[in-house]
């Protein structure tokens, strides 16, 4: 998207520097990576990147509202209700479509968000490889607010660990091994000391948790949560010893509650320019847009892009048994504006901040980038394409 960075990037670019960046990766995390890492960074100008920021923050200036918690208790299952909330979430990821206005001027509209962590580990270990093996110019950067990978990590663990023995803080996942992001797993391991723990491993007695390390058996004070309750339906006859909704003595770094609150269940509450249209599908009594061909169904408790519709009909939508639980969202445009060897390239851009629980507002941290050339983001529509994938996201200083 920055002229001047694209040109260099792709005069420079070479199938080989490709693979020995692929090869990098493989021989650091053997066997950890099962998703494609597109062939380029996005490189984004100032202007854009000032709005992207702008648009976050009139976001998360609508989820600081005081009425905020009480609008979104609906989206929290009674049966999935994990004791102990805190304030606020301790991650947010804010995803927006690179689009462009009739003028030709590059803006971000809200595709997604999630109070929920992403894989933040990865993405900076990414930012440095690409650094490492291609061109990248020096007046761009990865991440704010630290000057440096070592300076990124330190707010990470400060966030994460926050002063507890990392050996009595874990990364909670459910059979984290088999786990896509697992890469990112072995990163954070790597980077803050802290094991990944399979939830079936979790040893509950009273109130307290614990895990065996080599015979050890060590108790849970923090849990970095990255597993999601859908998942364990994939499970049904899990026998654990401990189980999500129960009341334990450990500190929550992404209560699992805030992955229902800020999810598409928000959108509807969201006031901003930057986010397109969006209503439960309830608040139309019946009487839905003429245009309806141009907006998307999405259901409020389904996740990673399950159950969205892109063609629907007001027939549809008049069938739908619990309109309560869906979403009318005004389809946005992607527009091509990745230059490629080959055409043009869709992107996306996450926004990921950190919350510390003592702080008023999120901080934002770093960022990922998905590219597409298909109907939409994501694996199963960009198929036998190259130039897709996740990438990186470096920002014009």
């Amino acid at each position: 998207m920055q002229k001047e960075a694209r040109e260099a990037y792709n005069q420079s670019y070479t199938e080989s520097k490709y693979q020995e960046f692929l090869k990098a990766v493989e021989v650091d995390f053997p066997g950890q990576l099962e998703f494609r890492i597109a062939e380029t960074p996005v490189f984004v100008p100032l202007a854009l990147k000032n709005k992207i920021i702008q648009a976050s923050e009139e976001i998360i200036s609508s989820l600081l509202t005081p009425d905020f918690k009480k609008k979104t208790d609906r989206a929290v299952p009674d049966n999935e209700n994990v004791p102990n909330e805190n304030a606020h979430t301790s991650f947010l990821a804010i995803d927006f479509a690179v689009c462009k206005n009739e003028s030709g001027v590059l803006f971000p509209q809200l595709i997604e968000l999630q109070g929920f962590p992403s894989i933040y580990g990865y993405q900076a270990y990414l930012s440095e490889t690409f650094r490492n093996y291609f061109d990248i110019p020096a007046d761009f950067h990865y991440c704010f607010g630290a000057d440096s990978y070592e300076g990124y990590v330190s707010k990470l663990r400060n966030l994460i660990v926050a002063g507890e023995n990392p050996e009595q803080v874990i990364l909670l996942e459910i059979f984290p091994e088999k786990q896509k992001t697992r890469i990112d797993f072995a990163i954070t391991e790597q980077m803050l000391g802290i094991k990944a723990v399979c939830y079936t491993k979790l040893i509950r007695e009273g109130r307290k948790l614990y895990y065996e390390n080599n015979g050890r058996k060590i108790q849970v004070k923090r849990i970095y949560n990255r597993l999601i309750f859908d998942d364990l339906k994939n499970y049904p006859d899990l026998e654990t010893s401990y189980r999500f909704t129960d009341d334990v003595d450990v500190d929550w770094v992404g209560h699992p509650n805030w992955f229902y609150r800020i999810s598409k269940f928000a959108l509807p509450f969201l006031k901003s320019s930057f986010v397109p249209e969006t209503r439960f599908v309830s608040d139309y009594n019946g009487d839905f847009p003429a245009d309806v061909e141009n907006y998307v169904l999405k259901p409020l408790f389904s996740f990673a892009g399950s159950g969205v519709k892109l063609h629907i009909s007001q027939e549809m939508l008049k069938t739908i048994p619990d309109p309560e639980n869906y979403i009318l969202q005004r389809k946005v445009k992607y527009e091509p504006v990745i230059q490629a060897p080959d055409g043009m390239v869709k992107c996306e851009i996450r926004m990921m901040y950190g919350w510390n629980d003592s702080a008023e507002r999120p901080e934002l941290l770093i960022s990922l980038s998905r590219l597409s050339r298909g109907e939409m983001i994501g694996v199963d529509y960009n198929k036998n394409f190259t130039w897709v994938g996740g990438s990186a996201t470096f920002f014009e200083k």
